[in-house]
């Protein structure tokens, strides 16, 4: 139990240092997708992986936040399975995203409602390289 609780303070402190590179209003963007994720798949983990907040269902990638150029893309592996026009595609896989460059642009029910889909709709990132770039459903 004790070593647990350490990774998941570990876990917080990466999170909490990403946001402490953020200029201000990229942080409230960022801490409200954040309260928007843990609230709606508390069972989600979550790590910094490739340099930004991620959160996986067993152990494999849902949706994540990073800080781009000119916004704030908070982007769901699966998003483009979820038949959400106020998603768009993003990469050659089934990744879709919202871009946010103000808080006002954040629709939280867009978002919780992506995020339900999440934790239904979902392809086997965990295991592309072994399938060498074939994805399987797998909800």
């Amino acid at each position: 139990m004790a070593k647990r609780e350490e990774q998941n303070k570990a876990v917080i402190k990466s999170i909490e240092s990403y946001h402490e590179s953020l200029a201000p209003e990229d942080l409230v963007i960022c801490e409200i997708l954040s309260s928007a994720i843990v609230e709606t798949l508390p069972e989600a983990k979550s790590k910094v992986w490739h340099g930004h907040p991620v959160w996986f269902i067993d152990d494999n990638p849902i949706v994540g936040y990073s800080k781009l150029k000119d916004s704030v893309r908070m982007m769901f592996w699966s998003g483009q399975s979820f038949d959400e026009s106020v998603l768009k595609p993003e990469g050659s896989f089934k990744a879709a995203e919202f871009r946010f460059k103000k808080i006002d642009e954040i629709n939280l029910e867009d978002v919780k409602r992506c995020l339900l889909k999440a934790r239904d709709i979902q392809w086997d990132y965990k295991n592309i390289v072994k399938r060498k770039g074939v994805l399987e459903r797998l909800k």
